[in-house]
């Protein structure tokens, strides 16, 4: 899916850059949850991220608001399992409606779901970005969905 990024978003991504060496592909910036999402380059998280977290703590403090960073993956699957970490992922489906089910460890449900929702929107904007998807529930699931 092809979108231009706009001054703002490029500003962050190159800040991102400069302080981590790490590639991202694109940048959300949300403001309803106060926050920016990094999209990764596939094999750059822990670039990204930093020794114990300390590049997101450092991207924080420069930027003011809450850091997120989801790493790029081709497969629709493992994109989804990106969006949702730390949570656990046990399954994902794409209904006859063409949207996506996702079904996560019963453990991890509120983890899955977020403060007010945020990791659900984050989903919602990433899947339907890079994938012409909609986040369709995010189910409890056991090992049979997988």
């Amino acid at each position: 899916m092809i979108r231009t990024i706009c001054f703002k978003e490029r500003r962050y991504i190159e800040e991102l850059r400069i302080l981590t060496r790490a590639t991202a592909l694109d940048c959300i910036i949300d403001e309803r949850f106060d926050r920016i999402v990094y999209l990764i380059k596939e094999g750059d998280m822990g670039l990204a991220i930093g020794r114990k977290g300390s590049n997101i703590r450092k991207m924080q403090r420069v930027l003011g608001k809450r850091i997120e960073m989801v790493e790029y993956s081709p497969e629709i699957e493992q994109f989804a399992k990106n969006v949702f970490k730390p949570a656990d992922v046990v399954g994902v489906a794409k209904g006859d409606d063409g949207k996506l089910t996702v079904y996560i460890s019963p453990n991890d449900l509120g983890i899955a779901i977020g403060k007010g929702g945020c990791t659900i929107e984050k989903a919602r904007l990433l899947l339907a970005r890079y994938f012409d998807t909609e986040l369709g529930e995010v189910l409890a699931g056991s090992d049979t969905h997988a």
